[in-house]
């Protein structure tokens, strides 16, 4: 069977993993504005809502904490290919739901795969992609989620126009049908199109499968050249990191509670628990109620404006995260969403008042902003700004940063840890903004923009720079005792065995079946 090696067309098409996420999105907030789906789900609202959007991330949540067992004993690979066998799963069983149970049960099967994709896709693009590229690559994972929104987005805006369209009071099932079962295609794509892509090199060297884990090495970096200076040093980078991990005599459970590592740990769960206090994905799930109480035309297709820019914003991340830093990305991501956020809310809070519930088409909110339309579109403006701001910073950076962090051993389990953050708390925040916004309404702007300002100190104090440093040279950079905000190096360890076995100084150890010598030698001045 062909294998392709391009590291871009590897990172690029794993990355389909993420954008299932995107597609459930897109497919719960499409459809929240039909009449079909109001009409057959008996118009569920406030906790009712909540619940349905919350099932997705409760299956996301336990499929994270699976992720890590599969992905360790089947390889990342497999583990993703699992993963899409689940979603087609769930997606039939949306598509055939005949009432709110059924809808849960298959949103929570879904949300097994998403879990599990969410975790492992990041973790196989970084041990995938050379350093000096990483966070371009893994900032795939994000592009794809965006692009799964938008795609989604429209499928399910074109559905809504079936039956007469979204405003139609006798509109049929097809217009949540037809998007729930069309997420099944990219599942299906992504189990198929695996088959033609390459197993971890690092994980191949976990399981001692070396002459594998070398000739992936050379297939990506050196066009088949198991000889080639670089490849090499990476390769003897790998073998003294996993040496030494092993060494250590500590089960991988053991290796996450220790200092060293919990630090590390806390770390990655705190960055993506921000990433959800940040509000970006209540944004995208419940736009539509914004739209709404803007009253500024179409909300579905006002809407989908935000999706567009989420879509064309994450790409300048992807371009220039690995020469701006995942830092900086951090802190300016926090500090403008905490900006754009107390605007919308400080917007919304002078100029909007109770809804008066005389429209029926805004019977799924209690504020609005009524005849001012300076105020509607500065609200309007603000949600747009925010998402450009995440789009371009916390979106990317919330999956690169906890990927690369760790070592070898405790990678995917602590990476599980990590995402099961995400999923827990974008669980409790699906089930716990419909009833915010219809009770408390423009202060839960507030209390997000809060959560951002705490986000940003948070990561000044404990995020250090991570970009230009290859995966075993995180030890280095966490353990130096250096403060977050005093930059590390930047001469990479790698560069340096590469020059020296250049030179000749060091030769390095290869599998014997692969044909090189058998001498480990470092000559000394």
């Amino acid at each position: 069977m062909k294998t392709f090696y391009n590291v871009y067309a590897i990172c690029g098409f794993a990355a389909i993993g993420g954008g299932l996420f995107g597609f459930d999105i897109s497919s719960m907030s499409g459809v929240l504005g039909t009449q079909a789906y109001k009409n057959y789900f008996d118009n569920p609202v406030s906790y009712r809502q909540g619940g349905i959007t919350a099932s997705m991330p409760a299956g996301s949540f336990f499929g994270a904490l699976a992720s890590s067992f599969i992905a360790d004993r089947f390889s990342r690979r497999a583990a993703i290919q699992i993963a899409s066998v689940i979603w087609i799963i769930g997606s039939i069983l949306q598509a055939a739901s005949n009432g709110i149970p059924l809808l849960c049960v298959g949103r929570v099967i879904s949300g097994v795969s998403i879990g599990i994709c969410s975790t492992i896709v990041p973790v196989y693009q970084s041990e995938i992609a050379p350093k000096n590229i990483r966070g371009r690559v893994v900032s795939f994972q994000q592009w794809a989620i965006t692009w799964g929104i938008l795609i989604q987005y429209f499928i399910q805006y074109g559905a809504s126009h079936v039956d007469g369209g979204a405003t139609n009071p006798t509109q049929g099932t097809a217009a949540f049908r037809i998007p729930w079962g069309i997420q099944a295609v990219p599942g299906a794509i992504l189990l198929i199109g695996l088959f033609f892509f390459p197993r971890s090199p690092r994980w191949l060297a976990s399981k001692d499968r070396w002459d594998e884990a070398l000739l992936v090495l050379a297939n990506l970096h050196a066009k088949g050249d198991i000889n080639d200076p670089k490849v090499l040093a990476e390769y003897k980078e790998i073998e003294e990191a996993l040496r030494f991990e092993r060494e250590e005599a500590t089960n991988s459970f053991q290796a996450l509670v220790q200092p060293r590592m919990l630090k590390r740990v806390i770390l990655g769960m705190s960055i993506q628990m921000w990433s959800q206090l940040s509000g970006m994905n209540i944004m995208m799930y419940y736009i539509v109620y914004i739209m709404e109480a803007s009253g500024l035309g179409n909300p579905l297709l006002t809407a989908s404006i935000q999706y567009i820019l989420n879509v064309a914003l994450t790409l300048p991340a992807i371009l220039y995260l690995d020469k701006w830093g995942r830092r900086p990305a951090l802190l300016l991501g926090s500090f403008g969403m905490m900006v754009w956020l107390f605007i919308s809310g400080s917007v919304q809070g002078v100029y909007g008042k109770p809804n008066p519930g005389t429209d029926p088409t805004l019977s799924d909110i209690s504020w609005v902003l009524a005849d001012n339309p300076a105020a509607s579109r500065a609200v309007v403006a603000a949600s747009y700004l925010f998402v450009c701001t995440f789009a371009t910073t916390w979106g990317p950076v919330s999956w690169t940063y906890p990927s690369e962090i760790f070592p070898s051993k405790v990678r995917a389990k602590a990476v599980s840890l990590a995402t099961a953050s995400n999923w827990a708390w974008n669980c409790a925040l699906a089930f716990g903004v419909p009833p915010l916004l219809w009770n408390i309404n423009w202060k839960m702007y507030m209390i997000f923009a809060a959560f951002n300002g705490a986000a940003f100190i948070h990561m000044f104090l404990t995020a250090p720079e991570t970009k230009g440093k290859t995966l075993e040279e995180m030890d280095e950079v966490f353990d130096s005792g250096r403060p977050a905000w005093r930059s590390a190096p930047k001469e990479s360890r790698l560069e340096r065995l590469q020059n020296e076995i250049e030179k000749g100084n060091v030769k390095v150890t290869v599998p014997s079946k692969i044909g090189t010598t058998e001498v480990v030698e470092e000559k000394t001045n």
